[in-house]
């Protein structure tokens, strides 16, 4: 079988790609502004890319189209496909047809902390012998790859609920059919297109109703949208995560090293087992014990998930060091909403203490940022940061539709908004001191910021 994928070099579809090459099957693609890393990833595996949308693509005559939710109405290539009625279907939903139909799927929604929480458990699994298939959106340093296909029997993915296709609105999970289905949170997000959280809502219920009754939710038993979710019905076996009488954290009368965070797991009142572990903050605790709950529905022993976290190191672009300089360490992080970048600034003061700074630099890029939806808890969302720098698109697609210097006037001499990026840096350099974290948060490349920002910090060295 030969499939052309259009909108290849995003994450979710090149992951598909990806997966369905390991399959057998041949794959081609296109998509706008070809390039590396995806490109060099792409051609790498065999994958024959072509940049744009020329309508001539329906000559290479493949089986199937797979269309990514990228493509809208009016791309020359899709109106091609549509006006000689040739084949096509979305990614989610061939990626359930063709891959995992013959799996244990474990899936992993929820607003936050799901590329970490799929990480986490498909690292357990691939720890404790179980070789699972993964398709993550984003690259766990663990395997140094975002998807892969195996002959095992199980499959992790990261449920995102963002829509299918400009044919299909519901969310892409829908398609998945888990039998292990981790909710992580609720919240609102993605303002393109859901006009709610009810909306949102209305889409997890959906999802639950695909898992069978022999399956498993685990649930993070804190959420009240979650709580909601499940009150619309539900036909499966629920078990509960962050609360005292499931699987929940106890941090009392445990050491650990600095920069090194610890916790004990335990499933009501029974100890599992402790976890010492480079990564910060309550969320990332609540995301582990997700992971060990699904994985134990799966069969693994929760003392051997548990032994499986302390060797997990984290994700891209999740707090991810950059580097250090003169005692200032430049941080990365993915984060896009108030909820996310109050958690990792919260993890990472919790480790550094009031003794040193805590710098935030942000890029509000997200369609939701965009559009203004959250700006009114930013300036809150940055509490735990001494200072806050925030960046301006005044061109481009990013340019935001909200007064910036207004939204984070909340946070006085604390916080500046500049609109140039060399400018930014400068800005920066001229107030950092030794030991100061500086943690550089967009859910986009920022203009190379993070590279600029240490070796502007290695010039002012010299």
């Amino acid at each position: 079988m030969h499939i052309h994928i259009l909108g290849i070099c995003g994450t979710f579809m090149g992951g598909l790609a990806v997966l369905a090459r390991e399959a057998g099957y041949t794959v081609t693609g296109c998509d706008v502004n070809v390039y590396p890393p995806m490109s060099t990833q792409l051609e790498m595996q065999g994958i024959s890319l072509i940049d744009g949308f020329d309508a001539k693509q329906v000559l290479l005559a493949p089986d199937m189209f797979v269309i990514g939710n990228v493509i809208s109405r009016g791309n020359p290539l899709m109106e091609e496909i549509l006006n000689r009625n040739l084949p096509y279907m979305s990614g989610p939903q061939w990626l359930g047809e063709y891959v995992l139909c013959k799996k244990w799927v474990l899936a992993v929604a929820g607003t936050h902390g799901k590329t970490t929480t799929t990480s986490m458990l498909s690292w357990i699994l691939e720890d404790t012998g179980y070789n699972p298939g993964f398709l993550i959106g984003g690259v766990p340093i663990n395997f140094n790859i975002s998807a892969r296909l195996t002959d095992s029997d199980f499959f992790v993915i990261e449920a995102d609920e963002y829509d299918t296709a400009f044919f299909d609105k519901r969310s892409k999970f829908v398609h998945y059919r888990p039998r292990t289905l981790i909710l992580n949170n609720l919240e609102y997000d993605h303002a393109d297109i859901f006009s709610d959280l009810m909306a949102i809502e209305m889409q997890f219920h959906n999802l639950i109703r695909t898992v069978p009754s022999q399956g498993r939710l685990v649930l993070n038993g804190r959420e009240t949208g979650l709580q909601r979710v499940l009150e619309r019905g539900c036909w499966s076996t629920v078990e509960y995560f962050g609360v005292s009488d499931s699987w929940h954290v106890d941090e009392g009368m445990v050491s650990a090293t600095p920069g090194e965070e610890a916790f004990w797991v335990r499933k009501g009142l029974k100890i599992v087992g402790q976890v010492k572990w480079g990564l910060h903050g309550e969320h990332n605790q609540l995301n582990a014990l997700a992971a060990i709950a699904a994985a134990h529905h799966v069969g693994v022993k929760p003392q051997l998930a548990v032994a499986s976290l302390e060797k997990f190191q984290n994700v891209k672009r999740r707090m991810e060091r950059c580097g250090t300089v003169n005692g200032v360490t430049v941080f990365d992080d993915f984060a896009h909403h108030p909820t996310a970048i109050r958690n990792i600034l919260a993890g990472l003061r919790k480790c550094v203490g009031q003794a040193a700074r805590i710098l935030a630099v942000l890029e509000p890029r997200s369609n939701t940022m965009k559009l203004g939806m959250m700006k009114v808890q930013l300036a809150a969302s940055l509490a735990d940061a001494d200072l806050v720098f925030v960046y301006e698109a005044l061109a481009g697609k990013d340019i935001l539709s909200w007064d910036v210097v207004k939204a984070f006037s909340p946070l006085g001499d604390r916080a500046q908004v500049h609109n140039d990026i060399d400018g930014l840096v400068r800005a920066i350099v001229a107030v950092v001191q030794p030991f100061d974290q500086v943690v550089v948060i967009s859910n986009g490349s920022f203009g190379g910021i993070h590279q600029k920002l240490l070796d502007a910090l290695v010039v002012g060295q010299n």
